[in-house]
C-alpha cells in the first residue's frame, strides 16, 4: 500500500466520522428530535405507516434519531469510519 492509498483511507474514515453529525442534522435528525419537514420527518412517517402507527425500535429511523440526539456511538463509529475508509481506498484505487 502506497503513501497516497495510505492517506486518501485514513482522510476518508476521519472525513465520515466528523462529518455524520452533520449530515444528520441536515437532513434532519437533530439533538432536540426530528425537525419539521425534514428528509427525517418523512422517513417517520413512512415508518410509523408501515408500521401501524409507530416507529419500530431498532428500526433505521429509530437508529438515526438515537444517534442524532446522542451522538455515535463507539460500533456505529467504527462503520462509519469502516465505510468512509474503504470510499477512501476506492477513490485511492481511481487515482
Amino acid at each position: 500500500m502506497g503513501l497516497l492509498t495510505a492517506a486518501l483511507i485514513g482522510a476518508g474514515a476521519t472525513g465520515a466520522v466528523v462529518g455524520a453529525p452533520f449530515v444528520l442534522a441536515g437532513i434532519g435528525f437533530t439533538s432536540a428530535g426530528i425537525a419539521a419537514g425534514s428528509i427525517a420527518a418523512s422517513m417517520m412517517s413512512s415508518a410509523a405507516v408501515a408500521g401501524g402507527g409507530g416507529v419500530a425500535a431498532g428500526s433505521t429511523v429509530a437508529l438515526l434519531q438515537a444517534a442524532g440526539a446522542a451522538g455515535l456511538s463507539g460500533a456505529a463509529t467504527a462503520a462509519v469510519a469502516g465505510a468512509g475508509g474503504t470510499v477512501g481506498g476506492l477513490v485511492a484505487l481511481l487515482i
